[in-house]
């Protein structure tokens, strides 16, 4: 039987316990598995490695992904440094340049150093990707929609420039996740996520992981978590599953407000700009109709009053919490250019559009009216 997402979310890695029947899972929160023999186990020997807890969302988010393996990770950073870990120094990764700060930091401060060369396209188009590659490019990244000027980037194109030269493809599908796109279904090799966000859903764990096209592919990622040590615990899997099985009904509230919301501030005499993939005025609004199944829950403004009006707002909210990360069933607002891009230099950020009056709403699954009336005093 071949089943929907919705179905997937809730059924895939939660066959009942075939000990007592339990129709949820136990978490398996042991560290070592006793073995008849030297080497003679039922395939497990150390929760470094391998834990059924672990497997089990690892099988879920392969199947919502559309991917024949997947790896969980303690992070969404730790996941992203799992791939570029597998590259090698004097090797080049080509990035669209609006990328979420942390991943700016870890291929700036970590990586360059150690040998990688980024190089970032500020225009989406295929060709300026193409441009950027030469014999020492192993990987594209990309986030689409972006962090946080939600630009929507056509990721078959991308794709096919990728396999025309021989190169990688991986996609942040954090944004979006498998409810709203299926970047290995449009020729994406790897999708990372941290599904600290709307995986998890509930702001309450700390996770990631990368899904793989190709079994292949998966290999040398399963063989960096288990040598670097960089494992999820039982309990954080466990929460991240059990948020994943509401996943499709609240992506379907997250985009209704996400919208609802941007449409009512457009136009705002406060606002210069309002940001949402789903909007008529958004650059990529066709490709975001065609690529996605929603608009996601983002939406990003930039009030025309610069710094000191985006704090006041920010100052003044009160059902939306002044908080970084996003994607919980709560809404949240965040200034990146101070909290989440702050790593990034100022000159680079600006020039890329992340201006000190720019604030993000991670908009969640309150009631839409509430949330408008919230925004409404704030802006004042």
């Amino acid at each position: 039987m071949t089943m929907r997402l919705a179905t997937t979310a809730i059924h895939v890695g939660q066959d009942p316990d075939p000990v007592t029947g339990a129709t949820v899972p136990p978490i398996h929160v042991t560290s070592t598995y006793t073995q008849a023999s030297p080497g003679v186990h039922k395939g497990f020997e150390y929760s470094r490695t391998a834990n059924p807890t672990r497997i089990a969302l690892e099988k879920c988010l392969a199947a919502l992904e559309g991917g024949e393996a997947a790896t969980a990770f303690p992070s969404g950073l730790a996941a992203t440094t799992a791939l570029f870990a597998n590259l090698r120094p004097s090797d080049s990764v080509v990035s669209f340049g609006d990328v979420y700060g942390g991943t700016y930091r870890l291929l700036e401060k970590v990586f360059r150093p150690w040998g990688l060369d980024a190089r970032y396209t500020d225009d989406p188009a295929p060709e300026k990707f193409d441009a950027l590659i030469d014999k020492t490019t192993k990987l594209i990244w990309l986030e689409t929609p972006t962090n946080p000027l939600l630009r929507v980037i056509d990721v078959a194109a991308i794709a096919e420039v990728a396999r025309a030269r021989g190169v990688k493809l991986a996609v942040d599908n954090t944004f979006a996740t498998p409810a709203l796109q299926q970047p290995l279904r449009l020729g994406a090799d790897y999708v990372v996520h941290s599904s600290t966000k709307y995986l998890g859903g509930h702001s309450d764990v700390i996770g990631g992981a990368v899904v793989c096209k190709r079994a292949a592919d998966a290999e040398p990622v399963a063989v960096y978590l288990n040598s670097a040590g960089s494992c999820p615990g039982p309990f954080d899997v466990y929460l991240v599953h059990r948020g994943i099985k509401t996943l499709a009904v609240r992506m379907d509230a997250h985009c209704h407000n996400a919208f609802a919301l941007a449409e009512h501030l457009v136009g705002h005499p406060a606002l210069a700009r309002v940001v949402y993939p789903r909007l008529i005025d958004h650059p990529d609004h066709a490709l975001a109709e065609k690529q996605m199944r929603g608009g996601g829950g983002i939406v990003t403004i930039v009030f025309a009053g610069g710094f000191s009006a985006a704090k006041r707002f920010c100052e003044r909210v009160k059902v939306f919490s002044l908080a970084e990360s996003l994607g919980g069933v709560e809404s949240l607002v965040n200034h990146p250019a101070i909290m989440t891009h702050a790593s990034i230099p100022k000159e680079v950020r600006e020039a890329r559009g992340i201006t000190d009056g720019l604030v993000r709403l991670s908009v969640g699954i309150e009631d839409v009216q509430d949330l408008v009336e919230d925004i409404d005093q704030a802006i004042g």
